[in-house]
């Protein structure tokens, strides 16, 4: 009898696994169908809008990623070979001009971003740029868009599937599938069979597992397709801080089975791999050294028995290859101090793998927030996992003494060598701003206000805001200063940076 029941219930829950995905396959057929996709092979978009720098918030608990208009817009989109080819003008238009990201934006900018299946790569005119890294984003925006969500889910071997609950007082099916072996996409369709929300997790250096969702509102039918003619993105964790919109594209046209061959992959982004992490130290002093060697440079100071790092920038695989080289240039010295310049994403990625490392965050006490509830809270990382993710933090926060922090001068010092840290002032680039400054060795470390243009290249015609700002806060607190190493670029002189600010020395 026991037996009996055993094989009831084995049945009945096989057969309700199967229900489950006939159900999903039928609620995707009937949504592609009322939403004129069923014969669809490429679709086009046209309209404006605005794109956001995510992860560069003037201050990110209290406002959102800064926006840039987008003023000419069209993504083409062949499903058959997973291919995108997006272009866009954008201009900082009437939007705030604080934040990072590249605010302010001078001028109008041109983008053009591409995937086809596993390549991806940019055009800068006529140069081909390839983006590797960028490869899963792109092909996930494919299946969050409305009608790549249905064919991704209708796939063979989605396994998809789908229940009914109640969303705002309505009914609406939840459809989830996994997409490219690890990414969870889940589609709320309503009762009209249309798709009005795809959302999936990304991994992010300073998030873990980040939101990336699209809102679909406003549809409208296009030559018998029905399309939202407002997609509105989110990116981060709404829940907690502001920042979270990372775009938004009102539809002005949308056409379909359009005369348009998917992109061609060039020769060069066929062979192109993501760029090896690697490492240059420049020695700026006795026990100080720029580190650089990629898009964003740290510096070491050595003190007696220990290393202060300015700066941890991007993610942990580049904070892990700074550590290492720190390890060469002072060794068996534990690096006790990072100096963190500001919260912005591409700044702090690494700070992570520096407290796990054992080293203290010195940062303003107007970040401490942030980092305690958002990029140290033991949040999921299930999709990159880092060092710190592995660690047991038994109070489930991240403990007192990983910070020190500051709202004016603040010093480190072994009782020979100094380094003092300063806040700035009426900077727009983020609220709590620092610099580090070596008092003995004349050398001020600046992220984002400064950076000595490249050898050979066309100097700045007039000084920048942020250079101006700069400017009028090494007087205001009366550095000497001889050298600039700034966290972008070579290091230059004062005498240059006078020159170009057009000021001169106190």
């Amino acid at each position: 009898m026991r037996k009996q029941v055993l094989v009831l219930i084995a049945s009945i829950a096989l057969g309700a696994g199967n229900a489950a995905a006939q159900d999903a396959s039928g609620v995707l057929k009937a949504a592609l169908t009322a939403m004129g996709g069923d014969n669809v092979r490429n679709i086009q978009i046209s309209g404006v809008g605005y794109v956001s720098a995510v992860g560069q918030a003037f201050n990110v608990l209290d406002e959102d990623y800064p926006r840039f208009e987008i003023t000419q817009y069209t993504r083409t989109i062949d499903f058959g070979t997973m291919s995108s080819t997006e272009r866009l003008t954008r201009r900082q238009g009437n939007y705030p001009a604080r934040g990072g990201g590249g605010t302010p934006l001078v001028g109008e900018q041109q983008l053009v971003n591409m995937v086809r299946g596993r390549f991806a790569w940019n055009l800068q005119g006529t140069d081909v740029v390839p983006a590797p890294a960028q490869v899963e984003t792109r092909q996930i925006e494919i299946l969050l868009h409305p009608h790549g969500f249905l064919r991704g889910a209708l796939a063979a071997g989605s396994n998809a599937t789908a229940f009914r609950r109640r969303h705002l007082g309505r009914p609406v099916t939840i459809v989830s599938f996994t997409a490219l072996g690890k990414y969870r996409v889940n589609g709320t369709i309503n009762e009209q069979n249309l798709v009005e929300n795809v959302q999936t997790w990304i991994p992010n250096p300073v998030l873990g597992d980040m939101l990336y969702e699209v809102r679909y509102t406003d549809y409208k039918s296009f030559g018998g397709l029905m399309y939202p003619s407002v997609a509105h993105a989110h990116q981060g964790n709404r829940f907690i801080v502001v920042s979270d919109d990372a775009w938004e594209i009102r539809a002005a046209d949308v056409k379909t089975n359009v005369d348009v061959p998917a992109p061609d992959v060039p020769d060069a982004v066929r062979t192109a791999t993501v760029p090896a992490i690697r490492t240059e130290a420049q020695k700026l002093g006795e026990g100080v050294w720029l580190i650089g060697g990629g898009t964003h440079n740290s510096v070491a100071v050595e003190f007696t028995d220990f290393v202060a790092i300015v700066e941890a920038p991007l993610n942990e695989a580049r904070s892990l290859a700074v550590i290492a080289e720190v390890g060469r240039l002072a060794p068996n010295k534990p690096i006790r101090y990072v100096v963190n310049t500001h919260h912005h994403a591409d700044h702090s990625g690494g700070l992570r793998t520096f407290v796990s490392e054992g080293a203290t965050i010195v940062t303003h006490l107007g970040n401490r927030e942030y980092y305690e509830k958002i990029v140290f809270y033991p949040a999921p990382r299930t999709l990159q996992p880092d060092r710190l993710s592995h660690t047991p933090i038994p109070t489930g926060l991240i403990t007192p003494d990983v910070f020190e922090t500051l709202t004016q001068k603040y010093v480190i010092s072994d009782g020979k060598r100094t380094l003092d840290v300063y806040p700035l002032q009426g900077i727009n680039h983020a609220a709590n701003m620092l610099v580090a400054y070596l008092p003995a060795e004349k050398i001020l470390i600046n992220a984002d206000l400064y950076s000595p243009p490249a050898q050979g290249a066309q100097p700045p015609a007039a000084p920048t805001a942020a250079m101006t700002a700069l400017n009028t806060n090494i007087q205001r607190l009366k550095l000497d200063v001889s050298q600039h190493a700034p966290i972008h670029g070579r290091v230059g002189t004062h005498e240059e940076f006078v020159r170009l600010v057009g000021t001169g020395r106190n």
